[in-house]
């Protein structure tokens, strides 16, 4: 209990980079070093710092795991703590945030109080067997639940692809973040208004090469900066 006679709550910052490797659903997890929950697998977090906004905290958290500066989609999740008992060490409230990023992007690193940083599956992470700290498998099912939701009515999925991609590529990507197959016609008619075609092919494996496509605000932003268009 502080001077003012108020309980000392602690608030802090959980973190969720999502991206795709190997067709699958992943998720970066670090390990912790030091109790509670010594060993087990947990997601990247901080405390806020005193004079430190949420998002600057999210921010940090981001930087010190990965070494990303740079602005990528990032977003509010959930605040956690209506459970006392999340956290054995005193009550903590936890905000969490969750950002898509192409695997390219990342070059994890181990922060502090933690022995191991890596992607792992998010499947593999909330089977009923899976031990994770706190109550961080709530968080991840709650923001692969965001994920499913999302992709089906925004252009999240773009996050997660590089500027340029096939169509092919594309269904592939809203598959694995929907977690179901779709068709090919109904798929591409769903998103042909926010693609743009490059004029450009790419061979992909044994089939023949595909179109090479941008989304149309990259397009767009690409076309100002060789001052192609007048806004």
């Amino acid at each position: 209990m502080d001077k003012s006679g108020h309980d000392k709550i602690a608030v802090a910052v959980d973190f969720l980079l999502f991206t795709i490797e190997d067709d699958r659903l992943k998720i970066l997890m670090v390990r912790r070093e030091q109790e509670p929950f010594q060993g087990l697998l947990a997601l990247p977090g901080v405390a806020v710092a005193q004079e430190e906004t949420l998002a600057h905290a999210a921010r940090r958290c981001l930087e010190e795991e990965t070494g990303i500066t740079e602005p990528i989609y990032l977003e509010q999740l959930y605040t956690w703590g209506d459970d006392c008992r999340r956290d054995p060490r005193g009550r903590v409230i936890s905000v969490s945030y969750m950002a898509l990023i192409p695997r390219e992007k990342l070059t994890e690193k181990s922060g502090k109080r933690v022995t191991e940083v890596f992607f792992a599956e998010v499947d593999q992470l909330l089977a009923p067997e899976s031990q994770l700290s706190f109550d961080h498998k709530e968080i991840i099912a709650y923001g692969r639940e965001r994920i499913r939701n999302k992709t089906a009515y925004t252009d999240i999925a773009f996050h997660i692809l590089p500027e340029e991609f096939t169509l092919p590529q594309l269904q592939k990507v809203y598959e694995i973040l929907l977690g179901k197959e779709l068709y090919k016609a109904n798929f591409r008619k769903s998103i042909q208004d926010m693609v743009a075609d490059t004029g450009k092919l790419r061979k992909e494996g044994a089939h023949r090469p595909s179109k090479v496509y941008v989304r149309k605000s990259s397009l767009k932003k690409q076309m100002i900066e060789r001052e192609e268009i007048v806004l």
